[in-house]
């Protein structure tokens, strides 16, 4: 490819720069446009109501016809779980390795997509011409299988886009990242390499998945009795782990969870998951097996409120409940915002007997990302000319970027981007030129995007003050009360204070309204009635309920 002379190279990410999860990154040749990842994040504590945080895309579809195909590194929920939600506006080709694909299908066939939707697979080495890209695939080491890194291949040189990786030199499924062919990369020049940063803080190396496997192993085996997993449903090389010990130790396998079971039937049916005989148990099996011999996997491991784990923590599961005896292994960290969740679902395994293993205890998980020394290698043998971290919160972004220059990086060629940044490379010069819409979009129940921050504003001040509501009845000629008002109050104050409250409020409905007929300006009546009660309720109180007044034309 050569490149045209106005043309240039853009890079514009939607998401996952500045923050963990709701990984998305536009490429921009020309009036080419391709995708890389289009994941969610889950909510924080402040999020009220809100389920899943997914990119915003309204500068794709600006002209949609531009974006030409979505590229998929692997199959954890930040990278492929606002998928269809993509694929509901747009009908563009998706292309990904297989067991992403079998993932990504299972979520389609949820959303009622999959046989509208075009998903090819990619095995590593194989490269993807589309338009002016040429999309090439290589392996990665992760905590899931079938994890890539993308080199996409541009007019003015190719870039590097790990995903998530480490360099683990004993994984448990023989994925290792390959380091020889980005180093041939290296070799021929690389023009811009986008790095995972996400533990870019962390010094050494990061530790091997087989450390899991032996803590899982060491576990079943010297448990007394029933032994529960629980996981991410995608992470299949860790639920393989947990099968091989079962079998190791005589034990049997049941799964519940609705993900789980989904993701567990797919990798097995594409055969990622080796299930030897009848070591998988139907629940009435289950039932009747001894607890020294059984063990189970399940969703839950960050405290969701309707998953498995959760409803065995909280008695309400309608098949296991937990007793005297059994252990509960949590495989995983906590996501950013979910510890308080997850530690409460500790606390109740406990207390109702359970031996509790979780991170802080044993090796039961390490981390999918690689850390300094790690990065280092990736830096050194891709030599780019240019450098953005990708996937981190902030301080990830500017701690990678220090340890490019630090390496002989030039600064004014490595950038810490941020959400919705425009990053323009040129024949000889690479700037932030520009800025997108990449704002946060709520998914709550069916709506998509209809919470915006002023809905999560009254959803937080209903939290935290309550709600007063006044009705009032007013003759629209004249503009006076035709009844006595009503006045409601719900989380604002306990029944001991409520009635004085109510009283004091009604009478201030009654000032406000009465006295002499007037010419009904209905905007101002309405504003001079919520700022009168809102400013006694404040006077009695100290707090500022969120106030609703209604009024009734008769």
């Amino acid at each position: 490819m050569t490149p045209s002379p106005n043309d240039s190279l853009r890079v514009i990410p939607l998401g996952g720069l500045g923050e963990i999860g709701r990984n998305m990154m536009l490429y921009e040749y020309g009036d080419d446009m391709i995708a890389v990842d289009v994941g969610l994040m889950f909510p924080d504590a402040e999020h009220l109501g809100v389920d899943l945080i997914i990119p915003d895309i309204s500068y794709v579809m600006e002209d949609p016809s531009r974006l030409k195909a979505v590229f998929l590194t692997h199959g954890h929920e930040d990278h492929i779980g606002a998928v269809p939600f993509l694929l509901r506006e747009l009908n563009v080709p998706v292309f990904c390795t297989r067991l992403t694909r079998g993932l990504v299908q299972v979520k389609l066939k949820e959303q009622g997509l999959l046989d509208s939707t075009t998903v090819t697979v990619v095995e590593s080495g194989q490269t993807v011409t589309i338009g002016e890209f040429a999309v090439e695939f290589f392996t990665v080491a992760h905590s899931i299988p079938d994890a890539a890194g993308l080199i996409i291949h541009t007019p003015l040189g190719p870039i590097v886009h790990t995903g998530d990786f480490k360099i683990d030199h004993t994984p448990v499924m023989g994925q290792h990242t390959d380091l020889t062919r980005l180093a041939e990369i290296g070799r021929e020049g690389a023009l811009l390499l986008c790095a995972d940063s996400t533990y870019a803080e962390m010094e050494g190396y990061t530790q091997s998945e087989q450390r899991v496997a032996e803590t899982l192993d060491r576990a079943i085996g010297d448990a007394p009795g029933r032994v529960v997993v629980t996981t991410f449903a995608s992470l299949i090389s860790r639920v393989q782990m947990v099968i091989d010990a079962a079998e190791h130790h005589g034990r049997r396998v049941f799964v519940t969870g609705r993900s789980m079971v989904n993701n567990v039937q797919m990798a097995r049916d594409l055969g990622y998951l080796r299930t030897p005989g009848n070591i998988l148990m139907s629940v009435s099996e289950m039932r009747d097996h001894p607890d020294a011999k059984t063990v189970i996997i399940c969703t839950g491991s960050q405290g969701e409120p309707t998953s498995a784990l959760t409803r065995m923590a909280n008695g309400s599961h309608q098949h296991v409940k937990i007793h005297e005896g059994d252990t509960v292994i949590l495989s995983s960290n906590p996501v950013p915002g979910n510890e308080k969740f997850v530690y409460r679902n500790i606390d109740a395994l406990f207390e109702a007997g359970a031996d509790v293993i979780y991170n802080r205890l044993a090796d039961v998980h390490v981390r999918g990302h690689a850390s300094r020394e790690e990065l280092k290698i990736i830096h050194r043998i891709v030599q780019p000319e240019y450098f953005v971290g990708i996937h981190g919160e902030y301080r990830h972004l500017v701690l990678h970027r220090q340890l490019a220059i630090s390496l002989g990086m030039p600064p004014e060629n490595a950038f810490v981007m941020t959400d919705g940044d425009v990053l323009e490379i040129g024949d000889d010069t690479a700037a932030i030129v520009d800025k997108v819409s990449a704002d946060y979009v709520y998914v709550d129940g069916l709506g998509v995007g209809d919470v915006d921050q002023i809905v999560l504003r009254d959803r937080q001040h209903l939290a935290s003050d309550g709600l007063f509501v006044v009705v009032a009845a007013v003759d629209r000629r004249t503009g006076m009360l035709t009844g006595p008002p009503e006045v409601m109050s719900h989380g604002f104050v306990g029944p001991e204070e409520e009635q004085a409250l109510l009283d004091g409020a009604r009478q201030i409905v009654v000032d406000t309204l009465g006295g002499e007929e007037r010419k009904v300006d209905w905007r101002a009546l309405h504003e001079t009635l919520k700022d009168d009660v809102a400013a006694y309720l404040h006077r009695r109180t100290h707090r500022r309920p969120l106030v609703i007044p209604v009024m009734l034309e008769v």
